[in-house]
This record gives structure tokens, sequence and C-alpha cells, in this order.
């Protein structure tokens, strides 16, 4: 009998390493996320964690390595921003001695270029081009100057394994952007030597038909041989739209390869849960917080009034196709950005990304999101009720 539990002790012990040498990587809610961001941030091990699910005010995000190397972003034509750049990049290339990255086109500006007493530290940044030079190796965090379109363009630079980023609100909402610029030496200096809070903001990659990975692909074309895909990775959502046409939209949405409805409005909206509290809230849609792992699918003004938004599993692929019998194309955006046209035959699919965008936070995820639908969207903001006073009282 004790040689018997032995073989067995010894059989599930093999079957354990076996499993763990294979990373899930789609499970009831998604697939499992990275934890490596960037060259040098990996996720802190909680060890209060129960059943693998961490409380979202309780992840951290810690330095392998002491970071090196930074990526500015600035909002483009924006002269309020000329002083905060210039004096966050004096700080990081002399007190701190990190090696700053730009993107070419904001040294473009004149009122840089012309600053000759910025013109030692232009010399020592390393200057990159979008769609051109990949710098995912080689940054390891990212500071946004502007408002939540930086952080999202930011975002996208990163077609796969994203760098933790400080976002600063120096922008118009700011909903995504929660340090302030008055004390950025602290705070710079503080994620830099300490460790993190950070939100893993779910993201919506993309997905190839032939290499059978996770995300978004956009097939073209009715002919297999004439067919190409684009893969995107986006923040917040992918939205189907009418475009310039008169008609109703007019897609079939899939889930798991099975239809669900025909979506007949101005268009849909697929979300992130970050992505909620932006166009999906707008045109009607729950806000949900970032840490959930879900997909949020919202008709933009439905011809039906019992056709509400749903929240779906993170891990289900979604698919979306031009009807049949659709009297026009479609158009789709990724972010707001690289809009194109839909034609019949073609077809987009959808999935959670293994690789979300660890945002930092200034206090905790929780507090950080609560604050900013307070303060950003005036959530539950109304006149109180008068207090109502006793019988007794009112003599």
């Amino acid at each position: 009998a004790t040689l018997k539990n032995l073989f067995f002790i010894k059989l599930i012990t093999c079957f354990s390493l076996l499993f763990k040498c294979f990373r899930r990587n789609q499970s009831l809610h998604g697939p499992s996320p990275v934890t490596t961001f960037g060259p040098k941030a990996c996720m802190l091990q909680n060890p209060h964690a129960v059943m693998h699910i961490q409380d979202p005010a309780s992840q951290r995000l810690t330095w392998n390595k002491p970071p090196k190397s930074v990526l500015v972003v600035k909002k483009i034509q924006d002269a309020s921003l000329l002083q905060p750049f210039k004096e966050l990049c004096v700080f990081l290339t002399e007190q701190k001695n990190m090696i700053v990255y730009v993107e070419s086109k904001v040294l473009a500006d004149t009122a840089i270029a012309g600053d000759e007493s910025f013109g030692a530290v232009i010399q020592k940044f390393c200057t990159f081009r979008e769609d051109l030079d990949d710098i995912s190796n080689r940054v390891d965090f990212i500071i946004c100057l502007g408002g939540d379109g930086t952080l999202l363009y930011a975002s996208s630079l990163f077609q796969e394994s994203v760098p933790p980023v400080m976002a600063f609100h120096l922008g118009s909402l700011g909903f995504l952007t929660p340090f302030k610029f008055d004390t950025y030496q602290s705070q710079v200096t503080q994620i830099i030597e300490g460790t993190l809070w950070f939100p893993l903001a779910s993201a919506l990659s993309h997905f190839n038909n032939r290499m059978v990975k996770k995300g978004i692909i956009m097939t073209n074309g009715d002919s297999e041989g004439s067919r190409k895909s684009m893969q995107y990775q986006v923040l917040n959502e992918v939205v189907v739209d009418r475009g310039p046409s008169s008609y109703l939209s007019n897609v079939d949405l899939f889930l798991d390869g099975h239809l669900i409805t025909t979506v007949q409005g101005d268009g849909v909206i697929v979300s992130t849960p970050t992505g909620s509290t932006a166009y999906a809230v707008a045109a009607g849609a729950s806000m949900i917080h970032p840490n959930v792992p879900a997909i949020m699918i919202t008709p933009i003004c439905p011809h039906s009034l019992s056709f509400r938004p749903i929240v779906v599993p993170a891990g289900v692929e979604l698919k979306i196709m031009l009807s049949r019998d659709a009297r026009n194309t479609a158009w789709v955006s990724f972010d707001g950005r690289k809009r194109q046209e839909i034609c019949h035959g073609d077809s987009i699919t959808i999935t959670t990304s293994c690789f979300p965008v660890p945002s930092i936070c200034f206090r905790d995820p929780v507090n950080d999101w609560f604050e900013s639908l307070s303060q950003c969207l005036h959530w539950n903001v109304r006149k109180k009720q008068n207090y109502l006073c006793s019988e007794e009282e009112e003599f």
C-alpha cells in the first residue's frame, strides 16, 4: 500500500510539472495575461492571493532591474505642453541619467528645435518614427503628457508587451491620466525607485486565422487568394458604423462561431472595460472597472426597443461580418484611428489580448477609478434632499 501511494504521489507530481510547462492561453475569463511588461518590469507575486485571483487593489508592479530608458509621449501641436515637456526631459536626462526616447515628429516642432538652451538635451535623445522603427524591447516605461487620447496613442505603439505607462493630466478630460504635473519630480522618482500600483487594462488585439493567434483580424475579399489581414491592438474599442451611407448598418455578430444577432442601426461598439467609460457609455452602456475580465457589446442607435448592451466573458471569440443582404458597406475604426471600409465578404475577429496595458495608478486601481468617475464624469452628482425633521423637533 505504501509503494502504491508513493507511485500515485510521483504520478501527480509529474502531471503538475507537465501542466506548468504549458501556459493556458484561454480560460472562462479570458487569455492568461503576460507577467512581464517591457524589458524591466514584471509582476510582483502576491502571497495573499486566493485561487490565483488577485484583489484589484492589491496588484503591484516591480522592477527586476532598475529602469534605464523611458519613452516620453507628448500631444502634438499643443503649445501649453512645451514647457512641461522640456522640464521633464531635462530632469530625466540630467538628474536621473535616463535614456529618453522621443518621436521624430515631436522634435520637428519649431518651438523645440529652435530653442538653443534645449539643444544640448535634444542631442541626448533617441528618436524613432511610428510604424517604421521598433522600440518594443528598448523602452522600460512610458510617460504621457496630454489627455486620454495621448495614452491611447502611446499604447498603440506597442502591439505586444506594453511597458508600464505613467500618464500626467495635461489634456481636457483626463479620465485615464491620474497624475498631476505639479509634483512630477517626486512622482517620477518614486516610480523609478519603488514598487508601483497598477491595474491591468484589458486590450483587444489581433487574431490571424492562419497562424491561430489571439486578437483582431480583418480579412478582405471574397476569394481566399485575394484576402489580406490587418492586425491591431486597441485599448478602448472597435467601432463598426454605417459611415456616410443613409442606410442602416446591417452586420452579423458571431460568438464562438455561432450567430447571435444581426445589428440594424447606426453600428456597434465592441469595447474593453477600460473603453466602457468612453464611446460605449455615451451610447448607453454600463461602466465596467478595468480589472473585470470582459468584453462589452453596445449597439449604436439600434432600430429595436429591446436591443440592449451585453457583457460577455473575455475569453470568447467575437466575429463581425457584413450581412449578405446589407444595402451598403460599413466602416470600422480602432480606438478612433485607422478607419477603413468593410465590404461584402469582409470580417473582423476580436478577442481579449494576452498583452494588457499596465497603467500606473496614483493611489490604487479602485480609488483612482472612482475618483475619475466623480471628477471627470460627475457620476451620481445631484443636490441632496433636505433633512426631514420629526414632529418633536418641529416644536
